[in-house]
């Protein structure tokens, strides 16, 4: 029984120590999104009411966004339908990407693909969005220059 206690009182101090470790990660991981310089001025220009991401990424003022939502969606049940799961997934994460509403489409694939590609999607979104901070990071930096 006491080595019962043991262990526990081990696992109960190493569970501490994770979660001291994980808040402390947290704060590090605020502080240096805080201290970012590319934050501030996303956050000063959308203060500014600045239009241009808005309409961006609005489909009903941008037909060609619209269109290529479209054109991701069929060409990614194109796929899937010839079995080619990986580029199906490929071109359904770029719709999700130029959707409005990606947690509505997220449903309607949930019912409408295969268990295991749907997972494959799930497992893809986090590499999209890393790919498209990535993205917008280097077209900020590309107009900083342009300043």
């Amino acid at each position: 029984m006491p080595r019962v206690r043991a262990v526990l009182g081990l696992l109960a101090a190493l569970a501490a120590c994770g979660a001291v470790a994980f808040l402390a990660y947290c704060v590090h991981s605020d502080r240096k999104r805080r201290g970012d310089p590319a934050l501030r001025r996303r956050l000063r220009a959308s203060e500014c009411g600045c239009a241009a991401g808005r309409a961006l990424w609005d489909p009903a003022k941008n037909e060609k966004l619209q269109e290529l939502f479209l054109q991701e969606v069929q060409m990614g049940e194109l796929w899937l339908s010839r079995g080619e799961h990986r580029l199906g997934v490929e071109h359904l994460s770029n719709a999700l990407l130029v959707c409005r509403q990606p947690q509505e489409l997220l449903k309607v694939f949930k019912h409408t693909l295969p268990p295991q590609v749907f997972e494959m999607l799930l497992r893809k979104i986090p590499l999209i969005c890393q790919q498209f901070e990535a993205d917008m990071n280097e077209q900020e930096y590309l107009e900083d220059d342009r300043d």
